[in-house]
C-alpha cells in the first residue's frame, strides 16, 4: 500500500508527532462509540443522550444521569489496544509529543503515555462538589443511586458535559503540541464536536494524517488519507 510506505517514511523522519484521537481509537478495546450505526446516539432512551449528559440536565435530574452514566459511559475493565501501544512506544522513543484526546476512558495512560491532554476530562477522576474530596472511578460504579461524599455533597466525574467549557489549561497545553508538531495524525474521530475539532486549525505543517472509517470534511485538507480501522493500520507501523 504506497500510502502507508508514506506514513512509516514519514514517522521515521517526524521528531515531533502529535496524535489527535477520538472515540475510534478505543471501540478496537471494546469501548462503544457516539455516533457510528450502533452508537450510543442510534440507541433508544428516555432522552436523548445529548440532553442526558448536558451540564442542566445533571443539575436537575442527577438520580437519571448515573444511571445512564454508569449503564453507557463508565468503561472500566477493558485494556489498551494495538493504537495505544504503539502511541506509547512512540512516546518512550522520544518520537511522540503528546496526544490530544476526546476521549475519557484512560486507556493511553494504562497503556502507558504520559503526556496526554484529556479534552474532555476522565472518568478515572471524580470529585466532591462540596468539599473536593477525590473519588476513584469504582466508588461512583458501586454507589448506589447518586453517589455521595462522606461529607453529603455529590461526587461529579471530571468529564466535560454538554454546556460545559473545556479546561482552559488544557486547551492551551494541547494547541501548543498542535502547533508545534511535524506530523499531526488524526485517527478515530469523525471531527464534528467542537470546540475539540477545531483544533487542528493550529496544525501548521504539510503532514496532516487523518485515518477514520469514515469520511470527514477535513479528508480534502489533510496530506494522507485512510478510511479503514485504527487497527489495521497500527499494526503495520513501526
Amino acid at each position: 500500500m504506497e500510502h502507508l510506505s508514506t506514513l512509516q517514511s514519514w514517522l521515521d523522519e517526524s521528531k515531533r508527532i502529535v496524535f489527535f484521537g477520538g472515540a475510534g481509537v478505543s471501540t478496537e478495546s471494546g469501548i462503544p462509540d457516539f455516533r457510528s450505526v450502533d452508537g450510543l446516539y442510534n440507541q433508544k432512551f428516555e432522552y436523548p443522550p445529548e440532553t442526558i449528559i448536558s451540564h442542566s440536565f445533571f443539575e436537575r435530574n442527577p438520580e437519571y444521569f448515573f444511571r445512564f452514566y454508569r449503564e453507557k459511559m463508565l468503561p472500566l475493565g477493558f485494556a489498551p489496544n494495538i493504537t495505544h501501544k504503539t502511541l506509547a512506544r512512540w512516546e518512550n522513543e522520544g518520537k511522540l509529543l503528546g496526544i490530544v484526546t476526546q476521549n475519557i476512558d484512560g486507556l493511553h495512560q494504562k497503556a502507558g503515555s504520559k503526556r496526554v491532554y484529556e479534552l474532555h476530562g476522565s472518568v478515572l477522576r471524580n470529585y466532591c462538589r462540596k468539599c473536593h474530596k477525590f473519588y476513584p472511578a469504582e466508588f461512583v460504579k458501586k454507589a448506589h443511586g447518586i453517589p455521595r461524599c462522606t461529607c453529603g455533597g455529590i461526587v461529579k466525574p471530571d468529564v466535560v458535559l454538554y454546556e460545559e467549557s473545556l479546561n482552559e489549561d488544557t486547551l492551551v497545553k494541547s494547541i501548543r503540541a498542535i502547533e508545534q508538531a511535524d506530523l499531526l495524525m488524526v485517527a478515530g474521530t469523525s471531527l464534528t464536536v467542537y470546540p475539540a475539532a477545531g483544533l487542528i486549525r493550529y496544525y501548521r505543517g504539510s503532514r496532516l494524517v487523518l485515518i477514520n472509517r469514515d469520511k470527514t470534511d477535513y479528508d480534502d485538507a489533510a496530506n494522507l488519507v485512510f478510511h479503514e480501522k485504527l487497527g489495521e493500520i497500527f499494526s503495520k507501523l513501526h
